[in-house]
């Protein structure tokens, strides 16, 4: 992926033509600098650096999902806002939501992998997002919040650790947030890649803001 490019006769003047043009504060902007020429005797010097911003981030992730649409002749609405740093929740409206959802989900969390991969690629940085296609994520959190508590339940009653079946992070801290305010109960994950899964574990006293 190419940057877009600014030249000035000082680094701080490429610095503020980019953020000018981009509509975003210097200190918001991510640069590399492409050539510094010295000039002679200081005359005719010049920097140019490749810059981008979150908002060139967030046109990535559209564009990267909205052309998969296009190629794949699929109907859908794509909506890209920052959530903290680094992390991007991406809002997919479409028909063809089983499509992209896949049997619990397993479709979309490869679709999520992928488009993240491209994005931390092309901006040579780690960039972390969600998909959510028709707000499923949101009733998967709930679904399995309400079963992670019947859970702890469990293990607070019989005193014995259960461990849940593998998810992806997002679903594991949805689970840890709800449980954390639970007394005498813990939580943390264990195990590689596909296999990571939460574990509930009985910690009594353990102490509760």
């Amino acid at each position: 992926m190419e940057f877009e490019k600014f030249t000035g006769k000082t680094l701080e003047e490429a610095l503020q033509k980019a953020a000018q043009a981009k509509q975003a504060a210097v200190e918001n902007l991510t640069y590399t600098i492409v050539e510094e020429k010295a000039g002679f005797l200081g005359i005719g010097k010049t920097v140019e650096i490749e810059v981008y911003c979150d908002k060139d981030i967030q046109k990535f992730i559209h564009d990267y999902i909205q052309n998969y649409f296009d190629n794949a002749k699929l109907d859908g609405e794509t909506v890209v806002e920052k959530d903290g740093d680094d992390f991007y929740r991406v809002t997919v409206n479409t028909s063809n939501n089983a499509i992209l959802i896949g049997r619990n989900g397993k479709t979309l969390q490869a679709f999520n992998r992928l488009v993240k991969a491209a994005a931390s690629g092309a901006f040579k940085r780690r960039v972390r997002l969600l998909i959510d296609v028709n707000g499923y994520k949101q009733d998967r959190y709930e679904k399995i919040c309400r079963m992670a508590v019947r859970v702890a339940k469990d293990v607070r009653r019989t005193k014995v650790d259960a461990a849940l079946d593998p998810m992806p992070a997002d679903e594991r801290k949805a689970i840890h947030n709800a449980l954390a305010k639970m007394a005498d109960i813990s939580t943390h994950s264990e195990g590689e890649g596909a296999n990571r899964h939460l574990c509930i574990l009985y910690t009594p006293g353990k102490e509760v803001e």
